[in-house]
């Protein structure tokens, strides 16, 4: 069973069957950004520590840093954002996924927010 969170930045993570977690960007946060027209992806195998900048996505608007919201080892790209970057406005939660990491540990996933609470913080900003 997956579980999605989300952070307040605009990230969302799905805790996947296997462990792993997959981290995309929230349809509000394409919304905000436009048409995205490119995707700059971590490196498999990298280590990563939370806050640290990870990836970046450009708009036709603005560029934005896409911080990791947790420890760990990025073990996936979705290497079809560099040559359909736009999926990311289309399915931001499906294919426009940016990578998967194996994290330090899935238990602070509790920490973000879940669907009800994300949506209870965008009606508040």
């Amino acid at each position: 069973m997956t579980e999605t969170r989300y952070t307040i930045e605009h990230d969302w993570l799905r805790l996947e069957d296997d462990g792993t977690v997959t981290l995309g960007i929230t349809d509000h946060a394409q919304q905000q950004l436009g048409d995205v027209v490119y995707v700059e992806l971590p490196e498999t195998g990298r280590s990563v520590n939370s806050g640290e900048e990870v990836a970046v996505v450009e708009s036709v608007k603005a560029a934005s840093d896409i911080k990791a919201p947790l420890s760990g080892t990025v073990i996936a790209v979705n290497g079809q954002l560099t040559e359909r970057p736009e999926l990311v406005n289309s399915d931001p939660l499906g294919a426009g996924w940016f990578f998967r990491m194996q994290v330090d540990d899935a238990s602070r996933l509790q920490a973000f927010l879940d669907a009800d609470g994300y949506r209870r913080f965008l009606e508040a900003v």
